[in-house]
């Protein structure tokens, strides 16, 4: 456990609440040819240089390499979906790194581009028989964009913290998970312990003193230096409200280097979000106050997120054609040898972090893949 995972602990006992260890897809011993975590402190946004982190690049792509099943190719970017007049798809259109254009034939297209490039390459898709884009009598296609909310409570220490250490976060909270309504909005998440921005050293530095806000100077100097060592951040992981005024969709003008239309993106929280986000700011405070910080700052999208890492909904899982995208199964209504698995699936934002869900179901579509396959239904 991290410094920053023991003062969330200690806090959340004094509070009454329940602070448990953060299960990570991070190895903390060797398994299967790969080393345990040397803890350098560079899992956000980095690979791994020893391959702990169990990233789809390290933890299964080799998997898939070695069955003898799988062609990676690498530096592609795909340019349409195919079908033929039975509504089935047929093909990939690429192109190479070079621009090349190729295509791939197949039985089935299983598409994981995430919650933002799924439906733009949907929309590419379009044909006069989808019109609306592949896989879109519904309208659906790109609607219900949601990110996690969020909140971050900073809080500086007397002592050394050294958050930036070793793995993000090693306790998390979740007794507000699921709110009582009687608050008054949707909402509920978890709080967690990490460092502020991520523990990068010259991406905090840019950001400004974040207590006093100096920027510049022996002052800036001095802060920047102390609390990098000295801080950590409570921070909450919170739902979102799927709206279908919030979407990705072609841009009417501007174009890719490939010439095709860019995304675009709509989005504004609900007002649901905004309570929800404030609720945890300021359980964030009452946790940094009862860990014994001497400097507390605190803030949350107040005014509508900008984007966000989890971009999910945008092709949505139902029952009701006339409402989603796919099926059960992942399986898009209109185009049965057709199938979604990543983050646009989703019919709510959950609680927090998205991957082990995708995971889930990525695993769970695979296996049903199969058996349609065996029974001759792809």
């Amino acid at each position: 456990v991290k410094a920053s995972g023991v003062l969330l602990e200690q806090a959340a006992e004094k509070l009454g609440l329940t602070a448990y260890p953060q299960p990570h897809a991070i190895l903390s011993q060797p398994y299967n040819g790969r080393p345990g975590c040397i803890n350098c402190g560079f899992c956000n946004g980095f690979g791994c240089e020893v391959a702990a982190k169990s990233s789809t690049a390290e933890a299964m792509i080799p998997q898939a390499l070695e069955s003898g099943n799988c062609d990676l190719r690498t530096g592609c970017t795909v340019s349409r979906i195919e079908t033929n007049s039975a509504g089935r798809v047929t093909e990939v259109v690429y192109w190479e790194e070079d621009g090349t254009e190729q295509s791939q034939r197949a039985k089935a297209v299983v598409v994981c581009a995430n919650g933002a490039e799924t439906p733009r390459l949907l929309l590419l898709s379009e044909s006069s028989q989808f019109p609306d884009g592949l896989a879109n009598s519904s309208g659906m296609v790109g609607k219900n964009l949601m990110f996690n909310g969020s909140s971050s409570t900073a809080g500086l220490f007397e002592h050394p913290v050294n958050a930036h250490k070793s793995v993000p976060t090693t306790r998390v909270i979740h007794d507000f998970y699921e709110l009582d309504p009687k608050l008054g909005f949707y909402g509920g998440g978890g709080i967690d312990a990490r460092h502020i921005n991520r523990g990068l050293p010259m991406s905090f530095a840019m950001r400004g003193a974040r207590f006093s806000g100096a920027r510049w100077g022996s002052q800036f100097k001095q802060e920047i230096a102390r609390d990098f060592t000295h801080a950590c951040s409570f921070n909450g992981h919170t739902t979102t409200v799927p709206l279908a005024s919030n979407s990705v969709s072609l841009d009417p003008e501007v174009k890719d280097k490939w010439g095709r239309a860019a995304l675009r993106t709509t989005f504004m929280n609900h007002p649901d979000d905004f309570a929800t986000m404030k609720f945890f700011a300021e359980r964030g405070e009452e946790l940094m106050e009862a860990a014994g910080a001497i400097e507390i700052n605190s803030n949350y999208n107040s005014t509508g997120q900008s984007g966000g890492v989890h971009l999910l909904g945008t092709c949505r899982m139902g029952d009701d054609p006339s409402s989603s995208v796919i099926d059960r199964y992942n399986r898009a209504h209109d185009v049965p040898n057709l199938f979604m698995v990543d983050g646009s699936t989703m019919v709510t934002s959950g609680r927090g972090q998205p991957t082990m869900t995708i995971m889930a179901l990525a695993f769970r579509t695979a296996d049903n893949l199969i058996q349609a396959a065996r029974r001759g239904d792809i």
